[in-house]
């Protein structure tokens, strides 16, 4: 037992041994995990001091950058011109500078007190320059014969001048925007002011008054012109080629050169030197209103103030102009045309999106459109107050006070298609009534039926074919005049059958109306009326028909018209005869022997067709 023990002892020896060695082990392993941690901790604490050093410097190298003014910029600010390239992005290099010495200084930033003094001084010395330079193209726009336009898009290049000064030197800035608000109201003030009134010395010479009116007769003494050159009252009311001002190579086209046109002894009516002077006024408000908007970085209402203080005086000198002509003006297709011209330049500049002249179209509108309305209502109440009796010899042919009327209405008409308005068509409906009253009662004078219906047809049709040339076919004139045309035209039609055949038509209108009551027999001892009719008619409708195709053609002015008429009353002749055989075909008198004695309604179709006249 004990030898056994004694060798079990050195076998825990061992054990132990090796739980010191492995306890020993143990703790070396925690202390080097424990290293590593620490090592760890430190890597990541001198990676943030280094980030955060970094930033530092990055920051720091910003504000040493941002705080040094470099040689480069002292030297161009202060002796380059300031139409070179360089200065210009100097001056843009020293902008920034100014604005971050004003952050450093609002940040009570120490090192901002190192660099204020010599940035103010080139600031001093940019404004300087920059003012000398925008005052000197501002004066030079004041030269003789100068293309201001030039030294406009020159200022364009270098708007950032402005803005600069804007930013850093206001009462600069307003000194400028004043000098130029200043020399651009004279400027523009001089030139329109020249411009109209060398304008006039080219218009017409001859004028309308109160007394050219399309009522007044053709009788009075006083004449349409003071001169001869025009003869005719007429001619106010007729639009001719005047209203090519409105197609669009005309409405913007070249302006007049007044010199030009004098030295060739040429004249315009009052709307072609309208349009040349707001053409004028068009192209350069828009014009300038673009430039104040980019140049002096204004929009909205600044835009439009700043826009009105320099335009304002010009456009209250065309009102007051404008108002002074056109209340001694009676020319309503002048005025007339002239509000045209407003309407279509008003779309054109909101096309352009430019509302700098808006209110002056609603203004000029405001004078125009009173006048023009009055000026109609006196041709109205001319027409309603026109004396029949007064205006000379009776004669059936178109009157000259309705063919004024005609030449007229299809003016405006016409004109109105492109811009309608209710208030000059409800004075135009009233004028055409005050036309129809008119020739109704000029009609009244002529003795007979057949001279009044003559009368009335050769009116009826020259209004209606001189308003077909300018008014569109579906146009409440048009249809009116139509309408009554084909009325007094199928009573005329009446009128000149019944001499050559009104027995034949009194009796088939008689034989049709007992046929419907079934009472034909009543005439059944007519027999001698009957025969009388058919051998009348056989004898002499070639002679009468011949007659009536005469007499008609010269009744009528327009042959075209008196053609139609024609036509119309041989074939209403040939249904009064159609009738005539279906009244004869009746039991009541198929005895009747004269039967045999009428003419074949096809051969009388064929021979009425040689009677009508050819084209």
């Amino acid at each position: 037992m004990s030898s056994f023990i004694l060798q079990i002892s050195p076998l825990m020896v061992s054990v132990q041994r090796m739980e010191g060695m492995l306890s020993g082990f143990q703790s070396d392993l925690s202390s080097i995990s424990s290293e590593i941690q620490t090592l760890q901790q430190q890597s990541v604490s001198m990676n943030v001091r280094l980030k955060n050093r970094q930033a530092v410097r990055s920051h720091l190298s910003q504000l040493v950058d941002e705080l040094v003014v470099p040689g480069a910029m002292i030297s161009t600010i202060l002796d380059s011109p300031v139409t070179e390239q360089e200065f210009l992005e100097q001056l843009h290099e020293l902008n920034n500078k100014i604005n971050f010495a004003k952050e450093l200084s609002f940040r009570e930033t120490l090192a901002c007190s190192d660099i204020q003094d010599i940035v103010d001084r080139l600031k001093l010395k940019a404004v300087s320059k920059i003012r000398e330079f925008i005052l000197q193209k501002i004066y030079s726009f004041r030269k003789p014969m100068t293309n201001y336009q030039i030294p406009q898009n020159t200022l364009l290049k270098y708007r950032f001048f402005y803005q600069f000064l804007l930013a850093n030197e206001r009462t600069v800035a307003k000194e400028i925007r004043d000098e130029y608000v200043d020399t651009m109201s004279k400027i523009y003030f001089s030139y329109f002011k020249s411009y109209s009134g060398r304008l006039l010395k080219v218009q017409y010479e001859e004028v309308a008054d109160k007394d050219d009116l399309m009522g007044v007769e053709d009788t009075a003494k006083k004449g349409f012109f003071s001169k001869p050159s025009l003869k005719s009252r007429n001619t106010i009311f007729t639009l001719g080629q005047r209203g090519s001002i409105l197609s669009p190579a005309e409405l913007e086209g070249p302006i007049l050169v007044p010199h030009t046109a004098q030295r060739g002894d040429s004249r315009y009516p009052y709307e072609t030197l309208f349009r040349s002077q707001h053409y004028a006024l068009l192209d350069n408000g828009c014009r300038e209103f673009l430039f104040l908007s980019d140049f002096f970085m204004v929009a909205g209402n600044s835009a439009l103030d700043l826009f009105n203080s320099i335009m304002g005086k010009t456009l209250s000198m065309f009102l007051k102009s404008m108002s002074t002509y056109v209340s001694d003006c009676y020319d309503s297709i002048a005025i007339f045309l002239c509000i045209h011209i407003i309407l279509r330049f008003r779309a054109i500049t909101a096309k352009r999106t430019i509302p700098a002249l808006d209110k002056y179209w609603e203004a000029v509108l405001e004078l125009l459109w009173p006048r023009f309305d009055l000026i109609l209502e006196m041709n109205i109440h001319s027409i309603r107050n026109t004396d029949p009796q007064k205006l000379g010899v009776l004669d059936t042919r178109p009157h000259y006070i309705t063919r004024r009327y005609a030449e007229f209405s299809s003016a405006i008409v016409s004109i109105n298609q492109t811009f309608p308005n209710e208030r000059t068509n409800a004075l135009l409906g009233q004028l055409q009534i005050e036309v129809e009253n008119f020739v109704l009662k000029m009609a009244a004078e002529f003795p007979s039926r057949r001279d009044q219906l003559i009368f009335l047809i050769n009116n009826y049709d020259m209004m209606l074919s001189v308003l077909m040339e300018r008014a569109a076919d579906d146009s409440k004139e048009v249809e009116g005049f139509q309408q009554l045309l084909l009325a007094r035209t199928q009573e005329f039609i009446e009128e000149i059958l019944s001499p050559p055949f009104g027995g034949m038509i009194a009796f088939v209108k008689e034989a049709e109306a007992l046929m419907e009551k079934g009472q034909l027999d009543r005439l059944k001892n007519e027999e001698a009326r009957i025969s009388q009719l058919v051998r009348g008619f056989s004898s002499s409708w070639k002679q009468s028909v011949e007659a009536m195709s005469q007499d008609v053609m010269r009744s009528f002015t327009n042959f075209k018209n008196g053609t139609s008429i024609i036509q119309g009353a041989l074939t209403q002749l040939i249904q009064y005869y159609h009738g005539f055989h279906k009244v004869l075909n009746q039991p009541t008198f198929r005895s009747l022997a004269v039967r045999s004695e009428l003419i074949n309604l096809h051969h009388l179709m064929v021979e009425v067709k040689k009677h009508k006249p050819n084209f």
